[in-house]
């Protein structure tokens, strides 16, 4: 073939005859998650609200998936494949946060126009966003109450509580390379909500005077960047919520923004902020 023809040569038309579904569908099941959609009034903005919510729980699950491939990572001392789940989550922690976008700019009329299709809905009510903070080491049991109804997902929140977040097993990986984490830190009930210690606090801060390109600084530099996101989140959340509902009692039952608010400012991982402090 000329080196002309070669220039002008069409690209052959892509493979268009399948039998049943195509391999696109059959892989992303795409058909199924456009079919998602049954919207509860006439508002033509509350199909933005389901599916910007229904984008929110996927982003939660591959968030969900990050995290505890750090966590085994971590248990068994791959620190490099951590930090490398970590920092994909903070890529996608930013689209997560982004989620808010379509939402942020809803004024009270717009949002009350089909706020009562969502009946005792409520966020708070997402099994995979409770799995994330229980990841994050916000357990609470009283949040398995809501799931009674279904057992699988009862069932796999009940495992999650039970199980040690991402921080506790940051801080027995930081005990196994021979910081003073302290027993009661490191024995604690990991179905409990964890607290702030002065030791740990003690820990990150000896490790952050050391040399700046050490893995458990990294370590902890990406643990940061993702408790950071996760406090934009929070934050994101809250001025959304307040400018479209202002201070009324928000939907299932909680305060609203007063609620929201105490959230916002409370870190996770706390010692990670405090001990820089004292460095």
């Amino acid at each position: 073939m000329s080196q002309e023809a070669q220039l002008t040569h069409e690209p052959e038309t892509p493979h268009l005859d399948f039998h049943g579904t195509t391999p696109y569908e059959d892989y992303v099941k795409a058909d199924v998650l456009t079919h998602l959609q049954h919207t509860l009034s006439d508002d033509p903005g509350e199909m933005v609200f389901l599916v910007t919510t229904q984008v929110m729980e996927l982003w939660f699950t591959v968030v969900v998936h990050e995290w505890e491939t750090a966590a085994k990572a971590l248990r068994e001392d791959d620190v490099p494949v951590a930090i490398a789940a970590l920092k994909r989550s903070v890529r996608e922690l930013e689209a997560l946060n982004a989620s808010w976008k379509p939402l942020g700019q809803l004024t009270p009329a717009q949002f009350n126009s089909y706020r009562s299709a969502l009946g005792e809905g409520s966020g708070f009510q997402s099994a995979m966003y409770r799995r994330m903070e229980f990841l994050l080491g916000e357990k609470s049991a009283s949040m398995l109450v809501p799931h009674r109804g279904a057992p699988r997902v009862h069932a796999e929140l009940e495992k999650a509580l039970h199980e040690p977040s991402l921080y506790d097993e940051v801080l027995r990986l930081l005990a196994r390379r021979g910081h003073a984490v302290p027993e009661s830190v490191l024995g604690r009930d990991v179905a409990q909500r964890y607290e702030a210690s002065d030791e740990v606090e003690a820990v990150w801060a000896a490790v952050y005077s050391g040399d700046q390109n050490a893995e458990l600084v990294r370590l902890g530099e990406a643990l940061s960047d993702v408790a950071e996101l996760v406090w934009r989140w929070r934050n994101d959340h809250l001025v959304a919520t307040r400018r479209a509902m202002g201070a009324k009692p928000g939907t299932g039952g909680s305060a609203g923004v007063a609620w929201l608010e105490k959230r916002a400012r409370k870190n996770v991982f706390p010692e990670l902020w405090t001990a820089r402090s004292y460095v």
